[in-house]
């Protein structure tokens, strides 16, 4: 009988693949393309037996996909002071 040594202790972490799909989509599509590829490589990692890489990749993943939400924000909000600041001019002018 063959015992394997590479066997994966628990699951692997979130890959946060949901989360990257989202921002991709709805948000910031430089920054969701970066998360989908981060979390991508988590199972592939986890099934290495490389735990602390696919920790990090599962990190990395939500943190790029926050970024990327918080920078739609941000372009949303500048985008909408843009707007008023132009209609503001056009009726008063």
């Amino acid at each position: 009988m063959q015992t394997s040594t590479n066997q994966n202790i628990g699951t692997p972490p979130d890959n946060n693949l949901v989360w990257a799909i989202l921002c991709t989509v709805l948000c910031c599509m430089p920054l969701g393309i970066v998360a989908i590829i981060k979390s991508t490589k988590v199972n592939e990692l986890w099934a290495r037996g490389d735990y602390a890489g696919a920790q990090e990749a599962a990190n990395d993943a939500k943190k790029w996909a926050i970024w990327g939400a918080i920078a739609s924000v941000i372009i949303g909000v500048i985008t909408a002071i843009t707007v008023i600041f132009s209609l503001g001019g056009a009726v008063a002018g």
